[in-house]
């Protein structure tokens, strides 16, 4: 597959991607279903499902919990600015739609520093008239500048919803993925809310995919246990159901399928 396949890929843009090398980003939108990936992208994703085809009910299933949970942030909580860390390629349900849907004045700033992901948030990531939708090229371990440069657009004296789903195991060290998760709520006001989900190293056949991928030559992502995901909710209040596997956070209708991954909504005091 040449750049040219990739709708919202521009001339500035293929200079700057690799696509000889997988992607984590294009790899989730390959096996979500959408067409921003290219071929060494599908060839490590179909090598994970040969191994774990789950993984296609994990992307789907944290897709959807990214929905429950800003509709519950939005709806009930009254939540109206969203800093979404690790956003990844857009897909249908972004983070901006779902709020703005409920909240059409919610202001939303994404966080990535994927050229690929860029291009296609400029291209795509629109607001509402009423609200601000907004992109940073940020990494995600620069915590000072990741919130720095969302004070230009959130209000940092009402409450922001962190959002971090899928992202932190591209820290290696359980420790340093706590510090910059603290890091980055530490800057936040009282009423805030923490958003996670990630994968979880609660099945063989889950571990053996992720060191296949690994070995892909995409940038590695690290598996937690269930009790290193639980710790970054540590001196936050968690809201019901706790720390749960992703498909049972607040589903109005239980879903059978069981998918290595956990997610938790917490509120800070």
């Amino acid at each position: 597959m040449s750049c040219r396949d990739t709708g919202a890929v521009t001339d500035d843009l293929v200079a700057k991607l690799n696509v000889d090398v997988p992607h984590s980003a294009r790899v989730w939108n390959y096996w979500l279903g959408g067409k921003d990936n290219f071929g060494p992208d599908r060839a490590v994703g179909d090598q994970v499902k040969s191994v774990f085809p789950e993984i296609v009910d994990a992307a789907r299933q944290t897709r959807a919990f990214l929905g429950r949970a800003v509709t519950f942030l939005a709806a009930e909580q009254g939540v109206r600015q969203f800093l979404d860390v690790g956003t990844g390629l857009p897909t249908a349900g972004n983070t901006h739609e779902v709020a703005q849907r409920i909240a059409p004045d919610a202001r939303v700033v994404y966080v990535d520093n994927d050229p690929l992901v860029l291009g296609h948030a400029q291209a795509l990531l629109t607001s509402t008239p009423e609200g601000v939708t907004t992109y940073l090229d940020k990494d995600l371990k620069d915590a000072p500048g990741v919130i720095a440069e969302a004070r230009r657009t959130l209000d940092f004296d009402r409450p922001i919803a962190l959002m971090l789903l899928g992202v932190l195991g591209h820290v290696e060290s359980p420790a340093e993925a706590r510090d910059i998760v603290r890091a980055l709520v530490a800057e936040l006001p009282s009423g805030s809310y923490l958003a996670m989900s990630d994968g979880t190293a609660t099945s063989e056949r889950v571990i053996e995919s992720h060191r296949q991928y690994n070995e892909s030559g995409a940038v590695p992502y690290h598996l937690r246990s269930v009790p290193d995901f639980a710790s970054f909710f540590d001196g936050l209040g968690l809201i019901e159901p706790g720390v749960v596997p992703i498909p049972d956070w607040r589903a109005t209708t239980p879903d059978k399928i069981v998918v290595d991954g956990y997610a938790a909504v917490a509120r800070k005091p």
